[in-house]
């Protein structure tokens, strides 16, 4: 193989498939990308055989082939290499030759042999979505998943397609996020890990182009043009959110997005010194109070509202409140209440599709 490329795209491309490779693989082939020239284009791939990128570039190919080379001394040399040309040059025993102006590198491969194919996934069950509508969806919705893995389907995302209705839901027992959408697909109920859907997010461009999901039963892929991601999905029965998120309320607050935000940033100065990060509000008379207490002192916050309904004193846990208004975009947002131990529901007024749920605190642990 013999190819020349730009270091600056080169570098890209490269950091790119890197989001596909684990640094705790046992099989050492995996700690490598492959790299394939053919055609004048370069494919890069990374996998730790549950997540799995590929992405193609232009690049003058000299010498048609295919090695493997490690992801991080391959990514760290182009990258402090000059903003030049790279030549790239292997053998028959897999060595790999690097130069790029007054730079020279000799390292040695792997063969191509070893190195595992990515599923293949073909066009039965697919639908294309917007770039910055995936984005979107991905960013309100995606802090919701568990972090621990004590249930290990709720460290994934719930995409499921009902009568050409989208939902993405994730929930970790504690809150909810829901974002629904429109998609033009059969009726299907997936369940998507978090980081695969993490390092979607991050590789999505600014471009106004769609992207296109196609499944297996075991398998998703996201093709974004010159990039395709490939994932494992998860096995298990996701919960019934529909069950969780009630529409009856016997107080709804409405409220301005960034005051309630910057109310509560302020209380959880205090909150986060105490236990479990506690915040009260005290709502009635058209007020809100916002309370924390710790042993290092106390805070008192006093929000404008409108208030349909009875009063209510209920306590939370500041940051799963924080973590719901700071992907909201509406600047108004309804808080609906049934009681202080019932979820509170929040919507912003300029989006229907949005909804966030948060368990509250019992008042008993908050004295």
């Amino acid at each position: 193989m013999k190819i020349k490329i730009g270091q600056n795209i080169l570098s890209k491309y490269i950091s790119i498939v890197q989001k596909g490779i684990s640094s705790k693989t046992t099989l050492p082939i995996l700690s490598g990308i492959l790299v394939e020239a053919y055609e004048n284009k370069l494919q890069l791939t990374g996998t730790d055989l549950e997540l799995g990128i590929e992405t193609k570039l232009d690049c003058e190919v000299i010498e048609e082939g295919k090695i493997v080379i490690t992801s991080r001394i391959f990514g760290d040399i182009i990258k402090k290499l000059p903003n030049d040309e790279v030549i790239i040059t292997t053998d028959n025993d897999n060595n790999i030759h690097i130069s790029c102006s007054n730079s020279e590198f000799n390292i040695q491969g792997h063969s191509a042999e070893e190195y595992p194919e990515l599923p293949y996934i073909d066009n039965e069950s697919s639908f294309e979505i917007p770039k910055d509508l995936l984005k979107n969806m991905i960013r309100q919705t995606i802090f919701a998943t568990a972090v621990e893995e004590t249930r290990p389907i709720l460290t994934g995302a719930l995409l499921e397609i009902k009568n050409n209705d989208l939902a993405l839901v994730a929930l970790d027992g504690y809150r909810l996020a829901l974002k629904k959408s429109k998609a033009d697909c059969e009726d299907l109920k997936v369940v998507i890990p978090s980081k695969t859907l993490n390092e979607v997010s991050r590789i999505l461009d600014e471009e106004e182009d769609n992207v296109n999901i196609k499944f297996t039963t075991n398998h998703i892929l996201f093709d974004l043009g010159d990039t395709i991601i490939n994932s494992r999905l998860l096995e298990g029965q996701f919960l019934n959110y529909k069950d969780i998120i009630r529409e009856e309320y016997t107080s709804k607050v409405t409220v301005k997005t960034n005051n309630i935000k910057q109310s509560i940033e302020r209380a959880s100065l205090l909150a986060r010194e105490g236990r479990n990060n506690l915040v009260k509000f005290e709502i009635k008379d058209n007020k809100m109070t916002i309370t924390s207490n710790s042993e290092i002192g106390n805070v008192h916050e006093e929000l404008d509202i409108e208030l349909e309904g009875e009063d209510i004193t209920i306590a939370f846990n500041s940051k799963y409140i924080l973590d719901g208004l700071k992907v909201i975009d509406s600047d108004i947002i309804n808080m609906n209440f049934i009681s202080n131990v019932n979820p509170c529901i929040i919507k912003p007024v300029e989006d229907e599709n949005y909804t966030y749920l948060v368990l509250p605190v019992r008042l008993a642990e908050v004295n």
